[in-house]
């Protein structure tokens, strides 16, 4: 039997990990602002700055239950040239949050690309150099937090080094992007919660081996006559199963059918 390698941590690193994580755990609104103060702390005493955005897809900034700016009043991100949460093109312009779509683990970023613990085609395809060249950012390194939701919804979180001159940040990667990722995903997804005001999809919904099938086909621009002769079934009966998956996912045309399951994660990778 392995060893249980928690158990060689000491017991106060397990504490202070354990009250890490519940300071910045957010249940409802009113927790918000403590929560980011806490992160907020947490980032600073590693010598780096802390950037949120809860979602990329949006213009809606990451308030507190009040309605304050937790990047502005909190983060700090207020000096010239620092407040990029008022640039609403920022998720289509900006290399940073881009990557975030392309990658599910912490990541650290330099004027010379994208590094983390594999290859990835999609950020090698990214040139960083004009970012940082053309002041970007005030700093010249970052490690980058992507935080995939459930619906689709992708967060970047960013944590910039204090000393802007330092370019190469593969130690402190090595040592701090896992924690890192635990409390940003930690706050994110409390935040998001707190927050949502609707639900986006029909609670429960479950969707046949055959209508994943067909949606799937769907997905990558099949007609259901085409879709029917992949899985030797007939035209109606492919209607059949899209029509029944749109209502069991509530939604009102063939195009929202597949959004929906895609953002349920049916489709898988349609590439």
């Amino acid at each position: 039997m392995a060893d249980n390698f928690i158990a060689e941590i000491p017991e106060i690193g397990r504490k202070r990990f354990r009250e890490n994580v519940n300071s910045v755990t957010i249940t409802n609104p009113a927790e918000i602002r403590p929560a980011a103060e806490a992160v907020h702390k947490i980032a600073q005493s590693y010598g780096f700055r802390i950037a949120v955005s809860a979602d990329i897809s949006s213009k809606a900034h990451l308030v507190d239950a009040d309605g304050n700016l937790i990047n502005k009043d909190v983060f700090g991100w207020v000096a010239e040239g620092e407040r990029w949460w008022e640039d609403t093109r920022l998720a289509l312009s900006s290399p940073l949050p881009r990557a975030c779509r392309y990658e599910s683990e912490p990541i650290w970023c330099n004027g010379d690309g994208f590094h983390g613990h594999w290859p990835n085609e999609y950020l090698d395809k990214i040139d960083l150099k004009d970012f940082y060249a053309q002041g970007g950012t005030s700093a010249k390194s970052a490690i980058l937090i992507p935080v995939h939701l459930p619906f689709g919804q992708i967060a970047a979180v960013s944590f910039t080094p204090l000393e802007h001159d330092i370019s190469d940040l593969t130690e402190p990667y090595r040592l701090y992007s896992d924690f890192f990722g635990i409390i940003t995903r930690r706050f994110v997804t409390g935040y998001v919660l707190a927050m949502r005001e609707k639900h986006r999809m029909p609670a429960n919904c479950i969707l046949s081996k055959r209508e994943a099938e067909c949606l799937h086909w769907a997905a990558i621009g099949k007609t259901d006559k085409e879709i029917s002769m992949i899985l030797s079934l007939s035209h109606a009966t492919i209607r059949y199963h899209v029509n029944r998956a749109g209502q069991k996912l509530n939604s009102v045309n063939r195009g929202q059918t597949i959004f929906k399951a895609g953002q349920l994660g049916y489709l898988g990778a349609t590439d």
